[in-house]
């Protein structure tokens, strides 16, 4: 498998944590680099061709402020060729209308630029009323409610990069 970068803002606590989770999960059978996505520039973007992307969707269903200023470098960039995976916080309860929307907002704009989508997951077990990040009854990435399901996170981690195991390349 070809080394991985995992792209998050390593200021933020519930995202660092868990993709610091997911890199565990990984073990010894790939190589994966923790990329700060605050710091992330387009040479460092494309330096991977397997990638796995950490978002939370912040208020009303939009992308935190640096994957937000990294979009137009993203909109400019070719990706075929690319294998990406998205992972992301959202809170079913309390934005149920707009549940993990950012995971979808990346997944769309990287797809257009050429980039396989990855290690889609089923909503069963979540209960919203729509998401942004939701195609053909599954969500675009990994979505994680640590303030209404917590107790699910590790287990669902595990299950997903079980997943990506086999989908990465």
């Amino acid at each position: 498998m070809k080394k991985i970068g995992l792209f998050y803002s390593f200021n933020t606590n519930k995202t660092a944590k868990n993709a610091e989770k997911i890199k565990k999960a990984f073990g010894s059978s790939a190589e994966v680099e923790s990329v700060n996505v605050e710091d992330v520039d387009e040479e460092m973007f494309l330096a991977y061709d397997n990638l796995i992307l950490g978002v939370p969707t912040w208020f009303d269903g939009e992308l935190p402020n640096y994957w937000d200023e990294f979009m137009p470098a993203i909109e400019d960039l070719k990706l075929k060729g690319k294998t990406v995976a998205l992972f992301g916080l959202g809170d079913q309860v309390g934005y149920p209308e707009n549940f993990v929307d950012a995971i979808g907002l990346l997944a769309i704009a990287l797809e257009e630029r050429g980039a396989k989508v990855i290690g889609l997951t089923s909503p069963e077990g979540y209960k919203f009323e729509k998401s942004v990040a939701l195609r053909d009854s599954k969500f675009l990435g990994l979505a994680l409610d640590i303030e209404n399901q917590a107790g699910l996170s590790n287990e669902r981690i595990e299950a997903w990069v079980e997943q990506l195991k086999k989908e990465f390349k």
